[in-house]
């Protein structure tokens, strides 16, 4: 939070993020992305340019959460795109969920001895 991007990042699947308050929205500015991963579901590719800027910040007396994110990549678009989802708050209590690598429609699994949970949360 609140400091600049490194001066020579390294491109990786998720690029470097960096955040900042503005107001009362929380801005997350990643740059620093390889090539391999696509913007959308429907596989539009970006380059090591690629730009994120995402606003999030409550709205409707907290009722939902609104993400604006702002994709730049002028290798690959001709003008930055502009994205506005809201997702509902909902008031629920969070179950522990196993995730193993391998774990998810493994259909070797099967019978195979259960991984450990913890009985208390850590936290």
């Amino acid at each position: 939070m609140n400091v600049a991007h490194s001066a020579n990042v390294k491109p990786s699947w998720y690029g470097e993020s960096v955040g900042r308050y503005e107001g009362g929205a929380l801005v997350i500015d990643t740059v620093g992305f390889n090539d391999k991963t696509f913007v959308d579901n429907f596989r539009t590719p970006h380059s090591e340019k690629l730009h994120l800027v995402e606003r999030l910040r409550l709205v409707e007396d907290g009722k939902f959460i609104e993400a604006e994110v702002t994709i730049e990549d002028p290798a690959i678009f001709i003008n930055p795109l502009h994205v506005t989802k809201r997702a509902r708050r909902v008031e629920a209590t969070l179950a522990e969920w196993r995730c193993a690598a391998g774990e998810m429609n493994n259909a070797f699994a099967n019978g195979a001895d259960p991984l450990p949970t913890a009985a208390k949360a850590d936290f």
